[in-house]
């Protein structure tokens, strides 16, 4: 790391720059109405209200702005100031959202505002706002807590990146703004290897490589966040079912089945309908009202109370493999990494006290096989409560207490390379989150662990202890995958689409040289082996030559391709042509189609990363 790197701290710094871009926005479009411009992963962005739809060609002109403004070194100036003022001062800057902020926030506090980055707001966490702050550099003045950089020639490499639209307040009901992202480090070499990254996740775009597969396909008439899954697509969620599975079934879970709505009293019981209203889809059922079910563990609750349970039946333990429902916001959805229909490897374990610790044990077993099955490395957070902010959790102190200390010496016993976040907890208990990194060094929170005092209390769960009392259980959530759809999205930018053998979509093709009767009779055959055996296979028996039909299945991204003409007939061996990443030294000798079956069989079974060949 450069010495420039090691002695600026990016937050600040890529905060400035977000102020920066929009006093560059404002010296070019002095009609610009500005709304919200936060940090986030890498960089920032402001959401802005022009005239004129901004391209990508704009942003070089904006970039070239905000040089010229690092160029003139001018400080950030804080100053403090009544809260009637500011909406005065911003009023007559003809700033409308900035004003619509401060009135929200001088009649309700940041109660209203709470879903909105207070950084923005020029307030701290209180409920009664009488002064904000502001910040300003040059000409240009901002609502906002800071902190910033001394001055603008302090500020490290940054690129703009791209422009979309965004409502305002995430509300497709109010006006649309022009997002302008940004991203920024301390030095050029950062700044070049995050560019890096961003062209190569470019060209791993899921939503791409999705259509380019057949894997999914999104579709108007259906909607937003409710993609559609091809034969090949489902092929490679089974796949990954299949793999979950075979961890569920040593460790004791029973699968379970639930309907996909309930009354909403369930979820108003266990706490997710307070917490979650906006989330629900509810429908009017007669004298009724329904939701569509975003969420298992209220209705594996409802399994464990139907029956009498003794210390000896415990753990409990359901996975069920279920789509749910979430109402997200329209304007957040995207391929299959956010949708509004989603099937969890959900799980949840009830357990003794004693318990906990071999339960969880197991759990983390379960996770470290799968990320290893992946190919994924992964760090743990440990995400717990925000003391200030226990309004927002169920049940007391104490539970709280017990709960995030046995997770953390769990951690600790485990040996995991884990970070403790305050914040991120459930709201109903402390979380085990798995960060995996992907091939290009991206972070995705996949799998989860969740311990849970709270629903057994609020359903009145209990077990019959060994002397006669009752007790109640502890509820382990454990999610694996997180949800297929996201998952498999990720996969594919993992892999760039060329999938290991066991999860590939199509794992041999089979394609003939001509179309006599004798060689497509046997190419028929050998596919037909291949399908009893339950390989995916495809026949390619057009009249195309050999070569576009091996450039077909190169596209395809095609682990294994057999071509058959006379000498194979003949032989009954095959020579397969191996995909160039499985590939580990040169093409395989031919050998027994049997064999061949089997060797694919194997590799299957196992798991396997690479070719066996």
């Amino acid at each position: 790391m450069s010495k420039k790197a090691e002695k600026i701290d990016l937050h600040p710094m890529r905060h400035s720059l977000a102020h920066i871009m929009a006093a560059a926005v404002r010296r070019l479009y002095p009609k610009a109405k500005f709304g919200i411009g936060p940090v986030i992963e890498n960089g920032f962005y402001y959401d802005i209200d022009l005239p004129d739809a901004l391209n990508p060609e704009d942003l070089p002109k904006i970039e070239k702005a905000m040089h010229e403004i690092i160029a003139e070194d001018q400080k950030f100036e804080r100053s403090v100031i009544k809260i009637d003022e500011a909406i005065k001062l911003f009023k007559q800057k003809h700033q409308p959202y900035k004003v619509e902020l401060m009135n929200d926030l001088k009649k309700y506090g940041t109660t209203k505002a709470k879903d909105l980055d207070r950084e923005q707001l020029g307030v701290k966490n209180v409920e009664k706002v009488t002064t904000v702050s502001l910040y300003s550099n040059g000409d240009f003045e901002d609502l906002c807590t800071g902190p910033h950089l001394k001055s603008t020639g302090q500020a490290g490499s940054f690129k703009l990146t791209k422009v979309s639209g965004a409502y305002w307040r995430g509300d497709e009901k109010n006006p649309q703004l022009q997002r302008i992202y940004g991203v920024a480090f301390a030095g050029k070499e950062e700044l070049a290897a995050h560019l890096h990254q961003l062209e190569e996740a470019e060209r791993r775009d899921h939503r791409k490589l999705g259509a380019q597969l057949d894997i999914f396909l999104q579709n108007e008439m259906v909607g937003a966040g409710l993609p559609l899954f091809t034969p090949k697509g489902t092929a490679m969620i089974n796949a990954m079912m299949q793999q979950v599975r075979e961890l569920n079934g040593p460790d004791g879970y029973e699968e379970v089945r639930t309907g996909h709505m309930t009354r909403t009293g369930l979820y108003a019981k266990s706490g997710h309908l307070d917490k979650f209203a906006g989330s629900l889809f509810v429908i009017d059922a007669e004298d009724d009202k329904l939701a569509l079910k975003p969420m298992n563990c209220p209705h594996h609750a409802q399994l464990y109370a139907a029956k009498l349970r003794s210390y000896r039946d415990l753990p409990v333990k359901y996975a069920e493999f279920s789509t749910l429902h979430r109402n997200e916001v329209k304007g957040a959805l995207g391929g299959l990494t956010r949708v509004r229909a989603l099937t969890q490897d959900d799980a949840h374990a009830f357990v003794r006290p004693d318990q906990v610790e071999a339960e969880i044990g197991k759990i983390v077993r379960e996770i470290d096989s799968l990320m290893s099955v992946y190919g994924l490395t992964y760090r743990v957070r440990l995400s717990l409560r925000d003391p200030g902010r226990m309004k927002e959790y169920l049940g007391d102190k104490a539970v709280w207490d017990k709960a995030e200390q046995q997770l953390t010496v769990l951690a600790k016993k485990f040996k995991m390379d884990y970070e403790a976040v305050e914040g991120e907890a459930a709201f109903y208990g402390p979380k085990m989150d798995f960060l995996a990194t992907d091939a290009i060094g991206r972070e995705h929170q996949l799998s989860t662990i969740q311990l849970d005092f709270n629903q057994p209390e609020r359903f009145d769960l209990s077990y019959v202890a060994e002397d006669g009392s009752r007790q109640r259980p502890v509820l382990i959530h454990r999610a694996l995958n997180g949800t297929f759809e996201r998952m498999l999205g990720i996969l594919i930018e993992h892999y760039a689409g060329n999938f290991p053998v066991w999860l590939a979509p199509e794992q041999v093709r089979i394609m003939t040289v001509n179309e006599t009767k004798k060689i497509s009779a046997a190419a028929e055959k050998m596919q037909s082996e291949l399908k009893a055996a339950g390989i995916r296979t495809e026949l390619d028996v057009s009249n195309e030559s050999v070569s576009k039909k091996i450039r077909g299945a190169s596209l395809a991204k095609v682990p294994y391709t057999i071509v058959v003409g006379d000498k194979e007939v003949a032989s009954g061996k095959v020579a397969p042509r191996v995909r160039a990443d499985l590939l580990r030294k040169q093409e395989p000798a031919p050998l027994p189609f049997g064999g061949f079956v089997s060797r694919v069989i194997s590799e299957v079974a196992e798991r396997a990363a690479k070719s066996s060949f």
